[in-house]
């Protein structure tokens, strides 16, 4: 244990104390408090000293844990506690040298082991108190997914939700208690799943096999997987608006005038690191944008109702700027006056008047003006003509 560390997280596996490193058995018999889950507990009976279990919701047993400070103490968690696991909700509350980890396998790791898939190459997903649309991503034929899922009720829900996703056909691998002695695994296609005594801990190994609509990886995803009342930024124009954007890992952009979030949530698609944050004066829009995130499998979308520059999110501030509606003078100004070098910023205009002003914008600061002219081809008599959309005029600057 490092000098000044007073708390050991120990990650634990179904063998219970079998599975023990020397190093997590020698804090355990030095531990004056152990706290971890009841299940946690009772994989290890042999602990002498004093043992809290962990409260629901797992947010109180935190503060229960930091009363303890400068005590010994050892916290039990799951596998590897920071992989979808517990370490991290709580040494984010703690300085570096307070803590030690010792981690065991992670339901991951014997999940691959017992099928033989390259862990780098599979999707690896916590579902325990997620929303099964966070599968959304990675739906397509031929992709592996594991699944950590709450019960066996979960399991079931996950094969209904795949049948009707149109993935009914894909092969699951129901995987109970790995690494333990009621370790058991069991082979069924979504479809047929009968199966009614499921324990927990399950994860489920997906192979995806089907017809369902696969959610493409390009930027410009099709316009009828975003809910609208036709103000969304369309296909094409949003493929270049997400171009202009140029998202990066780990960066935060505001979508102004989000419609219904589809440029906010491709730019959460774009790596899972992303953030965002959509600002709409149309509560119900505002709704949309937010559900549509939900459906897409994205959690990262804040949404904030009302209309900028006044509702404008206090906190840290943007790497990109996405305006596409409520364009003005005065959100112009206040966002040259706000936002710190290096930030970039799109506009789209459609009016006369925001193309104008937007011209006078990039004649006084430079950047990049684009004029995107659209048509599509429709029934003129017995044959096809071109039918023009409204054009865009696009507006990227660095500050």
């Amino acid at each position: 244990m490092a000098p000044q560390a007073w708390l050991t997280i120990i990650g634990v596996g179904e063998d219970g104390p079998d599975g023990l490193s020397a190093a997590s058995r020698a804090a355990l018999a030095q531990a004056e408090l152990v706290m971890g889950p009841a299940r946690h507990l009772a994989l290890l009976p042999a602990i002498t000293c004093v043992t809290i279990e962990w409260p629901v919701p797992f947010s109180d047993g935190i503060a229960r844990v930091l009363d303890h400070r400068g005590r010994r103490v050892v916290m039990l968690a799951s596998g590897d506690p920071f992989w979808f696991g517990a370490g991290s909700s709580v040494t984010r509350h703690l300085d570096p040298g307070e803590w030690v980890a010792i981690p065991a396998a992670s339901t991951f790791t014997l999940a691959a082991a017992r099928l033989g898939w390259a862990l780098q190459d599979v999707a690896c997903l916590g579902l325990h108190a997620a929303p099964l649309d966070r599968l959304n991503p990675h739906l397509a034929p031929g992709q592996r997914i594991l699944a950590l899922l709450r019960d066996g009720a979960a399991v079931a829900a996950l094969a209904d939700y795949l049948t009707g996703r149109g993935f009914g056909p894909s092969v699951l691998q129901v995987m109970e208690a790995l690494g333990g002695p009621r370790e058991r695994m069991r082979q069924v296609t979504a479809v047929a799943l009968s199966f009614t005594d499921i324990a927990h801990p399950v994860a489920v190994g997906i192979e995806c096999a089907g017809h369902g609509d696969a959610l493409p990886l390009a930027a410009g995803r099709p316009d009828h997987w975003f809910a609208s009342d036709g103000q969304i930024t369309k296909r094409p124009v949003r493929a270049l608006t997400l171009s202009a954007l140029a998202p990066c890992a780990g960066e935060l952009l505001w979508d102004i005038g989000a419609g219904s979030g589809s440029i906010g949530i491709e730019w959460l698609l774009a790596h899972p690191a992303n953030r965002a944050c959509a600002i709409e004066a149309d509560p119900v829009r505002a709704d949309r944008a937010r559900a549509n995130a939900a459906a897409l499998g994205v959690d990262r979308l804040g949404v904030v109702v009302g209309r900028a520059p006044d509702a404008l999110p206090p906190g840290p501030l943007p790497d990109a700027v996405f305006i596409g509606g409520g364009l003005s003078e005065a959100l112009l100004d206040t966002l040259w006056a706000r936002l710190p070098a290096g930030t970039r910023l799109v506009a789209n205009a459609v009016t006369l008047e925001s193309e104008a002003l937007l011209a006078r914008w990039h004649g006084q600061t430079d950047g990049s003006l684009l004029r995107i002219e659209l048509a599509d081809a429709a029934p003129l008599g017995n044959r096809y003509g071109w039918r023009a959309r409204y054009p865009v005029v696009q507006w990227s600057v660095t500050l």
